[in-house]
């Protein structure tokens, strides 16, 4: 008689690993209709600071996103170059992907807090 192996279903394979966040875990007066991944992102405020704090960049956690971004091969050495140089100068052992996180939330606070005087808007308008 065959033994027959028992595997995993996809729902085994493809479950969530994180608790999913719903209004219950959201502090009472900040409930939402909407999901979290519905939400616009925002600024947080603080009660004792008027001023948004700086954007971060997700670090190193899952992300549940996916974006596809085509660059040159030259684009792509530059990008691979600078992983190199953080990780020989400073220590930093970071992937490409954490490389771009970190650059896309420097170049979104600086247009939050400069505007029309931000080195992205400066950069996509050629002046």
């Amino acid at each position: 008689m065959p033994r027959r192996v028992s595997l995993p279903s996809a729902d085994d394979l493809f479950r969530p690993t994180a608790a999913p966040e719903g209004p219950e875990s959201a502090p009472a007066g900040e409930q939402s209709d909407q999901s979290p991944a519905a939400q616009p992102a925002r600024l947080q405020v603080t009660e004792t600071e008027q001023e948004p704090a700086k954007e971060r960049s997700s670090g190193r956690v899952r992300h549940d996103e996916k974006m596809t971004v085509y660059v040159t091969a030259d684009e792509l050495l530059d990008l691979e170059h600078a992983r190199l140089a953080l990780r020989r100068a400073h220590g930093l052992a970071v992937d490409r992907g954490r490389l771009v996180r970190e650059a896309v939330a420097i170049a979104l606070t600086d247009l939050e807090e400069r505007g029309e005087d931000s080195l992205i808007v400066r950069r996509l308008t050629g002046s």
